[in-house]
């Protein structure tokens, strides 16, 4: 490692870590945060994801606590972490894990969706460092199982998110339980009036940092569209997955309903898949992911909540199997591929009834997707819909099967 890298000034156990993962060159949030974090600054970063802002805050986090250690004492950690989902709350214990492997940090993770027993006895056992999702850290702290008294470090990860799936309310329970004297990072991708707001209110003088990425996400991608009608899109899908070269592709469903059946389809023809998305069991999410990540599963259904947490490198593919209803969506969606400045593949199918749907997209991003009518489902009814025909069928919601899109703000507390 280079001496005169900002890593140089972390703790040696965590060069050593760093070390070990590959890590020689900072990228630009690291480079620009960790200096500032180490001398005790409260940060306002605006990055998005796959910038390596996870390392930004873990590594100052672990020297912070490994350079003041004390001893923990039970249900009273002295850092905690903030994510809106699951998936992410996990990646960061796996990041915490990776970094702090050869100093004395213990950490844990809260998340709903499994039993709390297991994370119960972690907290009376006494941890450094708690990862959480509101809902279960409410949840805990309402038990008394938790209490946050003793918190120096804090830190809330993509605040936007936690904006879109209606969590700033939670967010401001759990800031007001905060000891006034502490070390605090905010992270968000946008920077919404309610999202300011809640920044100025948290932090304290702090640094400003805003990463651009080299060139914007959706420049990054290669995307086109294949208009297909609605009967053919299954075919379409599974033709498409066989013959290119598609190892590691995510597949966007509208419908938690809709995830399960595409991917039963698509384990019919051979393609190794799972879906995940809200209902699904803890288990079974990190199941699907952890498959995903090492090569097993090929294909990967989710709705759009459920994907918002998935941060896996490598992406070849993203495949919107429906287009969505918001074009913010769109761009959130094909996201999942281009990570850390990589480049990626997005491809769109579009039946008749979503043509207004892709010319909405194509206004949000001022650009026109390239078609491609090299396969063998084509349809230039889809092509040409207009009026009546272009818009999508008008929604029969049944009563108690909330849909799992990106337009249900009101998640169960503790499920994400």
């Amino acid at each position: 490692m280079d001496d005169h890298s900002i890593f140089a000034g972390l703790v040696e156990p965590i060069r050593r870590a760093l070390t070990e993962e590959g890590y020689t060159t900072p990228t630009p949030i690291q480079q620009q945060a960790i200096p500032h974090l180490l001398q005790g600054r409260d940060l306002l970063g605006c990055a998005q994801t796959g910038t390596g802002k996870t390392a930004a805050f873990t590594l100052p986090l672990l020297h912070e606590m490994t350079t003041r250690h004390r001893p923990t004492l039970p249900g009273h950690p002295r850092s905690l972490i903030l994510a809106p989902t699951r998936e992410l709350a996990a990646q960061i214990g796996e990041s915490i894990h990776k970094y702090g492997r050869y100093v004395r940090v213990s950490h844990t993770v809260l998340f709903g969706g499994v039993s709390q027993h297991p994370q119960i006895q972690a907290l009376r056992r006494g941890v450094d460092v708690v990862v959480a999702s509101p809902g279960r850290l409410l949840d805990l702290l309402n038990q008394g199982q938790l209490h946050l008294d003793k918190i120096e470090f804090f830190v809330l990860d993509e605040a936007d998110r936690m904006l879109d799936m209606g969590f700033i309310p939670d967010v401001r329970r759990v800031i007001a339980r905060l000891p006034a004297k502490r070390h605090s990072l905010f992270f968000s991708a946008t920077m919404p009036p309610v999202v300011a707001q809640l920044a100025k209110d948290l932090l304290k003088h702090p640094v400003e940092i805003t990463i651009e990425p080299e060139k914007p996400t959706v420049d990054r991608i290669a995307q086109k569209v294949l208009f297909v009608d609605k009967q053919d899109k299954d075919a379409l899908l599974a033709d498409l997955i066989r013959k290119h070269d598609m190892n590691r592709v995510i597949v966007f469903a509208r419908t938690k309903h809709g995830a399960d059946k595409l991917a039963r389809k698509l384990a019919a023809t051979g393609i190794t898949c799972a879906a995940i998305h809200g209902n699904k069991s803890q288990n079974a999410r990190i199941r699907a992911l952890t498959g995903f990540k090492t090569g097993g599963i090929r294909a990967l259904v989710a709705t759009d909540i459920a994907a918002r947490g998935i941060d896996v490198d490598g992406v070849t593919h993203v495949i919107n199997y429906e287009l969505p209803e918001e074009p913010e969506t769109y761009v959130h969606r094909i996201g999942r591929t281009a990570r850390a400045g990589t480049e990626g593949d997005a491809i769109a199918f579009c039946a008749a009834r979503e043509r207004e749907q892709l010319r909405d997209i194509e206004r949000m991003i001022r650009k026109s997707i390239p078609v491609d009518t090299n396969h063998p489902f084509h349809s230039e009814t889809a092509r040409n819909a207009s009026g009546a025909q272009a818009r999508p069928e008008p929604k029969v919601q049944r009563p108690g099967r909330p849909r799992d899109t990106a337009r249900n703000k009101g998640p169960t507390r503790g499920r994400h």
